[in-house]
């Protein structure tokens, strides 16, 4: 079997196309299908796919709720509106009232730089099934630059940090916490 050599592309460079190309394949999919994918024909079509699906065979638990975090289904109540051919976030007020707030998540963790100890990386409602796919729509992660770099685990982490809503993003993401730090 012939070695072929990788392309200099970073994990984050692959993380940040996948949540691209899954923000942009729902603008793409005929109404019809997405209608199929969502409850009652009467009910408003989904524009995300929400908080992202547990895997029923993933090793991992599903999140455990918690009192003092913020839960991902206020994260996920997004709408989207199209604009200049891009899908752009509309974020109800009780979203808009977290920006520049502290605020703390629990999530898994998806490394964008290969490394033991994480200082930017994404923090998703589910785990990981693949090492290239993302697990739900922009809605069901935060981006997440930590203040020191913390060690990457496989379990859920909560992290607490200055929370930002991202309107307008260059890579399609919805939310951001800086200068974050791990909780218990």
């Amino acid at each position: 079997m012939k070695n072929w050599p990788l392309a200099p592309v970073g994990v984050h460079s692959i993380a940040i196309v996948c949540i691209a190309v899954s923000s942009l394949c729902v603008g793409l999919l005929p109404v019809g299908a997405l209608a199929q994918q969502s409850a009652p024909a009467s009910a408003p079509i989904p524009a995300g796919t929400g908080a992202g699906v547990h895997s029923p065979n993933s090793p991992f638990a599903p999140l455990q709720e918690r009192a003092d975090v913020l839960p991902w289904s206020v994260l996920t109540d997004v709408k989207t509106r199209v604009e200049k051919n891009r899908m752009l976030p509309v974020f109800p007020a009780q979203v808009l009232a977290l920006h520049q707030k502290s605020q703390r998540i629990q999530g898994f963790m998806m490394p964008l730089e290969p490394g033991e100890k994480q200082k930017h990386f994404l923090l998703s409602s589910v785990p990981l099934t693949c090492s290239f796919c993302v697990p739900g729509g922009p809605e069901s992660m935060v981006e997440v630059k930590t203040k020191t770099p913390i060690k990457y685990s496989l379990e859920p982490v909560v992290v607490e940090g200055q929370f930002a809503v991202l309107k307008d993003d260059p890579y399609g993401l919805y939310y951001r916490i800086n200068d974050a730090v791990v909780v218990k």
